[in-house]
């Protein structure tokens, strides 16, 4: 074929398109149910998705463009939100109703008319109920109530947006507690919802864990945003890393209805902010009642304990002093009975006895009768005087 014959069967490229969108027309002429991963959602009056199926490996095995128009995606979006609580976003699950369209400048697309949610709830629920069973086989499920708040806690670390009511709430209700309890409270800023929310709590982590001397517990709070957002609470790379943190977590997240991931691992769970910052200040005001009655128990044993030792001292003084006495009184005696030998073995008793002492001129005792010599003087002593003598023989 020459050509001039080429150029007389040839198609412009309109033409072509226009046929492969007749083709498809007539081919898949229905809506079909079709399930997918949302890769990308941009809203721009209209919704604009990206649609993929991965395979086992994380591979993609398809992908393709996909439109809502504004007033379906009104009406599917309200809809979605109204079952599931949760806003369609990037990352979730999704079964679809579809048309296939083909456009001669847009290619091919999807044109999205309807959306089952509880599909969405059951993958949700699924990723769920994985994440909890990877924590346990992980063994970290647990290890947040392995820990133990300090006596008193004095140093929190908080992760919040630094906007958020809830933030707002936790330090006023620090701060103006009745109690005249002293808690610090440090600020890491995070987002606390949409698609980065995890990483972003997850970092604000990671800081805490590098100061982790600073601190004696962890907060994490959002309040005044919508339960809508609370998807991030349940991602398993969170509730892992806040599993394993070394200091206790108290989650404050604002929701009344669900319990999320987060608050499972977590030392401990209460609903809002403000009730977090209350957690804090009763913990401390309990400990402080602890304390003052142990003060109140150790002064009453210190005074029993005194009075005790006070009362056997004055035992022991008693009884030292009956040893005294006993001791003094029988030294009395010794000294009246030495006394009173003394006494019987004095001259004077002796005199009295009829005894005297014979004395020389020179006043020497004469003790033997050989002794003196006649003629010679002496002194005679009896108890009540003397007498002078000459021995005559």
């Amino acid at each position: 074929m020459n050509t001039l014959d080429h150029r007389a069967e040839s198609l412009s490229l309109s033409q072509l398109c226009d046929m492969i969108q007749l083709s498809i027309s007539h081919t898949l002429p229905a809506t079909y149910w079709v399930r997918a991963e949302i890769a990308e959602l941009r809203i721009n009056r209209h919704a604009y998705f990206e649609l993929v199926e991965k395979a086992e490996n994380g591979t993609l095995a398809a992908k393709i463009r996909a439109t809502c128009w504004a007033q379906v995606y009104d009406m599917l979006s309200e809809y979605f939100l109204s079952e599931t609580s949760r806003r369609l976003s990037v990352g979730m699950q999704v079964l679809l109703e579809v048309e296939v369209a083909y456009h001669s400048v847009y290619g091919m697309s999807l044109n999205i008319v309807g959306i089952d949610p509880q599909y969405t709830l059951g993958g949700l629920a699924r990723a769920r109920e994985q994440a909890i069973e990877q924590l346990h086989k992980d063994g970290t499920f647990d290890m947040q109530r392995m820990l133990a708040l300090p006596l008193l806690v004095r140093r929190v670390a908080v992760v919040s947006s630094a906007q958020a009511a809830g933030y707002q709430d936790f330090c006023h209700q620090l701060s103006a507690n009745s109690r005249g309890i002293s808690i610090s409270a440090t600020l890491f800023q995070a987002t606390m919802q949409g698609d980065s929310a995890a990483e972003s709590i997850i970092e604000a982590l990671q800081r805490i864990f590098e100061r982790q001397a600073e601190f004696d517990a962890i907060v994490i709070i959002r309040g005044g945003g919508a339960t809508t957002d609370m998807g991030c609470f349940d991602s398993y790379p969170l509730a892992s890393v806040c599993s394993q943190m070394p200091l206790p977590i108290i989650t404050g997240i604002g929701h009344t209805r669900d319990v999320s991931v987060v608050d499972m691992v977590a030392f401990a769970s209460v609903k809002t902010p403000t009730a977090a910052a209350e957690y804090l200040l009763s913990h401390n005001a309990l400990q402080q009642q602890r304390l003052q009655q142990l003060r109140e128990r150790l002064v009453r044993r210190l005074n029993n304990y005194t009075l005790l030792r006070r009362q056997a001292l004055n035992r022991e003084k008693m009884r030292l002093r009956m040893t005294a006495e006993a001791y003094m009184s029988r030294q009395r005696n010794r000294l009246l009975l030495a006394e009173k030998t003394i006494m019987l073995q004095s001259p004077e008793a002796i005199f009295r006895k009829g005894y005297s002492v014979i004395l020389r001129h020179d006043g020497t005792i004469v003790r033997r009768a050989g002794d003196l010599q006649t003629g010679e003087a002496i002194t005679i002593e009896f108890f009540d005087g003397s007498r002078k003598a000459v021995i005559s023989e």
